[in-house]
């Protein structure tokens, strides 16, 4: 992976986090460098499974990808959120 795309999988990350982290309700206990590192992943999980379904590369937005990508990022930040709580 080239140094153009590592950046652009970090800023995507970056939105993919917080968006998820806006759609869990409450306030999380988790800092903005977890809920990065969950919106990086959340972005790369959600791409490997928008391209198994097929519905990656679409004309115009790929909104379908986009859900995907943020329901995951806002399943990770209410997980850690949980499991940081507990502590």
């Amino acid at each position: 992976m080239e140094i153009a795309g590592i950046i652009s999988a970090i800023v995507i990350g970056i939105v993919i986090g917080v968006l998820g982290r806006l759609v869990v309700p409450g306030r999380q206990h988790i800092g903005i460098l977890l809920t990065i590192l969950v919106g990086i992943v959340a972005a790369l999980i959600g791409s490997a499974i928008a391209n198994a379904f097929d519905v990656a590369d679409t004309n115009g937005i790929d909104w379908i990808e986009w859900l995907i990508q943020i329901g995951l990022a806002a399943l990770g930040v209410a997980a850690l959120d949980r499991s940081t709580a507990h502590r």
